[in-house]
């Protein structure tokens, strides 16, 4: 059973960086794409960064286009997010998850769900 666990959340300050991981156990994540999704308090899951099973394509909402890089080390079965110029309205839990033949953004296509890490942006 694929079990996925983040990391490297924090508090940072506006225009701040952090790069969450998401290291994956019990299974390759070989064949599985991996998205990113936040959830702020009162407001609904939503995807943020999608990233195809060969690390070939990605996608992302579009308040975060260019701030947000998703990429995956197959080898070491590991995907992180880099996170530029974070801005107050980022602040949320990040989870990874993975999911067999996704491509798309939309939480509720992925099976496989982390504990999240959480992400405050503030001065």
């Amino acid at each position: 059973q694929l079990q996925l666990v983040e990391s490297g959340g924090g508090l940072v300050q506006p225009g701040g960086s952090l790069r969450p991981s998401c290291a994956a156990s019990g299974s390759t994540l070989q064949g599985f794409a991996i998205g990113w999704s936040c959830q702020a308090p009162g407001h609904e899951r939503e995807g943020v960064a999608w990233i195809s099973a060969t690390g070939t394509f990605s996608r992302y909402m579009p308040s975060v286009e260019g701030r947000l890089t998703i990429s995956r080390d197959n080898a070491e079965n590991t995907v992180h997010l880099q996170m530029n110029n974070l801005k107050p309205e980022d602040q949320a839990i990040y989870y990874c998850a993975a999911g067999e033949g996704v491509f798309g953004l939309r939480p509720e296509s992925y099976g496989f769900w982390g504990q999240g890490t959480q992400v405050t942006v503030s001065s």
